[in-house]
């Protein structure tokens, strides 16, 4: 029996992440799946990664492949995945200088690091390679709410966060997604990517960035593209192609019935395949009194 308890964690706190979720996901799984059947692992939106986390950790994928289009997160992955020695020094070090300074101190650094970190993307340096993973990951522990979120430059624009002792380098947890990001291809680029190597032998997972549920609530800025419906369309495409390959496929994302019950858009554009409505918690909204419980959709054609 599989349980659905987590050992390895997201090492980046992320909007939307399925870590809540995992529970729930994890009672729609395709049968073949379960059964051995599959062996290509596909994540075309990576981002904090936690179902992917969770399925390694429970079934042995011959293959897997993870895309991740945002540069500097893809970077992070990589860096975890060859230099993670490397890394765990330099965040240990970002911890102590962070833990030692006053609170005017720590907003201080803050600042500077994210700096430092939009002067990278600006240039496009191409090296530094773990030093940049290292701000990444710093900026995400110390930011308000760990929230990733990029302007239509691309550069990050998440003020300072007052937490009192943030973990900033959770070596244990770091040397765990390591060890898991062995078995897998990272890959920077679109989702439509994964159409290279899936067959039918394949479980594709698509978390594109939601859509928002009504105009105040558009958060979709992972990258300096705008996934708006026109992205949702195309997706759907890719997911049909998927579909007539054999592959299993689950495909996560906002319900619009929450705000407008009339509102269809998914249940037209995946008309035929199974939807489901699971519970979740809004966590991440700058009112409190409009976090609570949601559903969201799953859809899947199995």
């Amino acid at each position: 029996m599989i349980t659905t308890e987590r050992q390895v964690k997201p090492f980046l706190k992320w909007a939307g992440g399925k870590g809540q979720l995992i529970d729930q996901i994890a009672d729609y799984l395709p049968d073949s799946l379960k059964e051995g059947w599959i062996k290509k692992y596909f994540e075309p939106f990576l981002g904090g990664g936690a179902l992917f986390f969770w399925l390694a950790e429970h079934y042995d994928f011959e293959e897997a492949y993870l895309y991740e289009i945002n540069p500097a997160v893809n970077l992070c992955y990589q860096v975890i995945k060859k230099d993670i020695k490397k890394l765990l020094k330099e965040l240990d070090q970002f911890e102590l200088e962070y833990l030692s300074s006053s609170d005017s101190g720590r907003e201080k650094m803050f600042y500077q690091k994210r700096e430092e970190f939009n002067t990278y993307l600006r240039r496009k340096a191409a090296n530094s390679f773990v030093h940049r993973a290292a701000l990444l990951i710093f900026l995400n522990k110390t930011c308000f709410n760990g929230l990733y979120r990029v302007n239509s430059s691309g550069e990050f624009n998440v003020p300072f966060g007052r937490y009192k002792n943030p973990t900033i380098c959770n070596e244990e947890n770091l040397l765990a997604v390591h060890h898991l990001l062995q078995k897998a291809e990272v890959i920077c680029g679109d989702f439509a990517l994964c159409l290279e190597h899936a067959n039918s032998e394949s479980f594709v997972y698509f978390d594109p960035p939601y859509r928002p549920l009504s105009s105040t609530a558009s958060f979709t800025s992972y990258s300096k593209d705008i996934f708006d419906d026109s992205e949702q369309k195309r997706l759907r495409k890719i997911y049909g192609i998927l579909d007539k390959k054999g592959a299993s496929i689950m495909l996560s994302n906002s319900d619009p019935k929450n705000v407008n019950p009339k509102d269809n858009f998914f249940d037209d554009l995946y008309r035929g395949y199974h939807i489901e409505r699971i519970k979740a918690n809004r966590m991440i909204n700058c009112q409190a009194d409009k976090r609570g419980e949601v559903t969201e959709i799953l859809v899947m054609n199995y």
